[in-house]
């Protein structure tokens, strides 16, 4: 029954510093109640029963200690979180436009078709295409302008 008094005696005291430990009221309060099914536990075992306070606030301590390195942890190695996500909606609209744009890129001619994928989902200059395809830098231009005025004439339709 000695555990009894002492838990009606200290547990807010003792609840309160881990607390202020681990900035968390459940978190403090199940700190607490292991300190004390430990002591519990241990009770035939303590030498001296008049240090039980200070044992039980050392293990306090120890336990707030552990939870603290235990969401150190946690937070260090959890998962990023996913940037935020466009709706539903934009990802249905957006597959509409590249099935739109994929689709209006099929009706030009080949080099015109050539140069505009190339450009721009290649990425290369117009000296690098021109050398991939085999021609001028002026008719690199040439086909990529008229292939943009012709995509922009389909794409047009279709809205």
């Amino acid at each position: 029954m000695a555990v009894t008094a002492l838990y009606s005696a200290h547990y807010r005291s003792l609840v309160r510093l881990a607390v202020l430990l681990v900035r968390d009221m459940a978190t403090a309060e199940e700190v607490v109640q292991d300190a004390f099914v430990a002591i519990h536990g241990a009770w035939r075992r303590l030498r001296d029963t008049d240090k039980a306070l200070a044992y039980l606030r050392q293990s306090v301590v120890n336990r707030s200690r552990s939870v603290l390195r235990h969401r150190a942890v946690v937070e260090k190695y959890a998962p990023k979180g996913m940037p935020d996500a466009p709706s539903a909606e934009n990802g249905a609209i957006g597959e509409f436009e590249r099935s739109a744009v994929i689709e209006a890129l099929r009706g030009l001619p080949t080099r015109q078709r050539e140069a505009l994928v190339l450009r721009y989902y290649g990425d290369l200059s117009e000296a690098q295409i021109a050398h991939a395809m085999g021609i001028s830098k002026g008719a690199v231009k040439s086909h990529t302008a008229r292939g943009m005025a012709a995509l922009r004439t389909a794409l047009e339709q279709l809205s």
